[in-house]
């Protein structure tokens, strides 16, 4: 289980900080080009991001957590695994659950769009995608934090 919590916080940490990536400059700088040109390379990042190192830790991570949860929830009288449950729980919650809820739709919707219809999209969808996004983010930090803590405790 030790090294299931260690590939999980690796995950965990390599996605969240790909999501950082986004709040903290992409989507800026996406921002500060003309709204087609911002729109376009949004959709062609959305297009790349589907690849298999991506998707390998996409769908990896969140499996690895449904183990820990599970793993964890046999032995909950046990301290040192709640920091694990926790991060997972939060994981789960954050960097993934709200991908699929919130982020993807939005993607899939700016995908149909047409550069023309940048003008009553683009901004629309930068304000929606990346509230969802600083969410995400901020739990996934908590979620790498206390997965950590469960490493440190030697769950």
């Amino acid at each position: 289980m030790f090294s299931i919590l260690i590939a999980a916080t690796v995950g965990a940490g390599l996605v969240t900080g790909l999501l950082f990536a986004f709040s903290n400059f992409v989507m800026r700088a996406l921002a500060d080009l003309p709204r087609e040109h911002g729109m376009l390379a949004m959709q062609r990042i959305n297009v790349r991001i589907i690849n298999p190192i991506f998707v390998f830790l996409f769908l990896g991570t969140p499996l690895l957590c449904v183990l820990i949860v599970i793993h964890t929830l046999r032995s909950l009288e046990l301290s040192e695994n709640w920091p694990a449950l926790l991060g997972s729980l939060c994981y789960l919650l954050g960097p993934f659950g709200v991908t699929m809820l919130f982020n993807v739709p939005l993607n899939n919707r700016l995908a149909e769009a047409d550069v023309t219809e940048a003008d009553a999209i683009w901004t629309d969808y930068q304000l929606r995608w990346q509230r969802w996004n600083h969410l995400r983010t901020c739990i996934g930090v908590v979620a790498v934090a206390l997965l950590a803590s469960g490493i440190a405790r030697g769950m």
